[in-house]
């Protein structure tokens, strides 16, 4: 049966019908790379035939979904965003995930845009276009990325569920920019088979949706280890605020939009502790020159970049190259560094229960300055990927909630814990979500 966080007013059919003509309003342009109209069409239709008969396929049957250009579907070339691939074979099979997602049922609308080869934390795309951010209309924003296509086709209502991928923050920003909830599992729940690589260290899969329910109701299905809970109780739980690097540089908005949601969670009961976080000053030598996603992208896209670097998104080649010259020894101390970093946050955030900090520091940006000025768009980058790298680089997880007020631009709440954590963090995440929609 459909959990009750999603849609069920409508039939399967006509949501489909909704969704593709949404698809193809102005709004929509630049969200897909493909649309899977008639097979989408003909799933709902069985969808609704099988509710008809009394039967159901699944905790998502009838959900709209989309996927993320980097995941596999069969029969089909994966082109993460990018044009180079043309050509290559198709996927034999779905992804694992892909899967997962058909045996519950779900509704496959199409695959969304992202930043080529999911190298980019900002959403610009040269080949396909960049996605505008729903939350300003009036204004071309940058939906962040990479898992861009993913979060806007929720934010417009096309989809329920975003299907995306998190290396340093993909599934967050994008949540974060536009308004959304997002959800980075510890690494290990969910497998990456026919997700195309960028970095094997750091890889996820998750999803983008508008609660932390629906987030849940997907992360069921696509780990096959659902978590069973309810909200916590939030007095008494004490919250790690780091003043150390992921505070920095935030803007206006954004501490605002903070501030305020610490008052309140201290005003529910719970104890918020700021806290000298100084192990994670140590991100910076973890990600910068040759971090694992230059080195393992380049290793596993080096036949690519010697055919048809001039087809590829000059950003995207800048980051991979390098890691080009990056040795064996420099790569195992890179990973020996990981661990050290790893036990610190471990000892750090021994005893409580969860971390807090803005997911990005920034509102959405202006498109236009950051397609012009290849300096300011690194610089940007370089901000979204910061606070939500670290819990990739901790092998943690994490929530990103929408904590901005009515009228403006949107504010991600990052709420992290540690490896195995998942659990535990979903009942505060709730918790956290009742609050601040409270």
């Amino acid at each position: 049966m459909t959990q009750a966080c999603f849609d069920t007013s409508t039939t399967a059919t006509q949501r489909v019908a909704s969704a593709l003509e949404g698809a193809a309003s102005p709004a929509a342009q630049h969200v897909f790379t493909q649309l899977y109209a008639d097979a989408a069409r003909a799933s709902a239709q069985h969808c609704d035939a099988q509710v008809q008969a009394g039967r159901s396929l699944g905790a998502l049957h009838g959900v709209c979904i989309t996927l993320k250009d980097n995941i596999d579907v069969v029969g089909e070339t994966t082109m993460a965003g990018g044009v180079v691939c043309a050509g290559e074979a198709p996927a034999l099979h779905d992804a694992a995930v892909v899967q997962r997602l058909r045996d519950a049922g779900a509704v496959v609308l199409g695959k969304t845009n992202m930043s080529e080869f999911a190298f980019s934390g900002v959403g610009i795309n040269p080949h396909h276009g960049t996605p505008a951010n729903p939350a300003d209309p009036a204004h071309a924003r940058v939906p962040g990325g990479s898992s861009s296509g993913a979060a806007v086709s929720v934010a417009l209502g096309l989809a329920e569920v975003g299907i995306g991928t998190d290396t340093g923050g993909s599934i967050r920003i994008p949540a974060a920019l536009c308004g959304l909830v997002g959800y980075k599992s510890t690494q290990a729940r969910i497998p990456c088979t026919g997700v195309m690589e960028l970095s094997r260290t750091l890889d996820t899969v998750g999803s983008i949706t508008r609660s932390v329910r629906a987030c849940l109701a997907v992360d069921a299905v696509l780990s096959q280890q659902p978590l069973h809970t309810n909200a916590a109780n939030l007095r008494g739980l004490r919250f790690a605020v780091p003043q150390t690097l992921m505070m920095d540089d935030v803007d206006t908005t954004v501490a605002q939009a903070f501030a305020r949601t610490l008052r309140r969670i201290s005003e529910a009961g719970a104890q918020v502790v700021e806290l000298p976080f100084t192990a994670l000053g140590e991100i910076a030598a973890l990600s910068m020159p040759g971090g694992f996603s230059p080195i393992e992208s380049y290793a596993a896209h080096h036949a690519r970049l010697e055919r048809g670097a001039h087809q590829i998104d000059h950003r995207v080649v800048a980051r991979m190259m390098l890691g080009k010259g990056i040795s064996a020894q420099d790569y195992l101390e890179l990973h020996n560094r990981r661990h050290a970093w790893i036990a610190a946050a471990e000892q750090t955030l021994q005893g409580f229960d969860a971390m807090l900090c803005p997911t990005v520091p920034m509102v959405a940006p202006l498109t236009e300055p950051l397609l012009k000025d290849d300096e300011a768009f690194f610089k940007v980058n370089r901000l979204l990927l910061r606070n939500p790298s670290a819990i990739n680089y901790m092998d943690g997880c994490a929530w990103s909630l929408p904590c901005h007020e009515a009228g403006e631009l949107p504010v991600g709440l990052m709420v992290s814990g540690l490896a195995g954590q998942d659990a535990h963090l979903a009942r505060v995440a709730l918790a956290l979500e009742n609050l601040i929609n409270s």
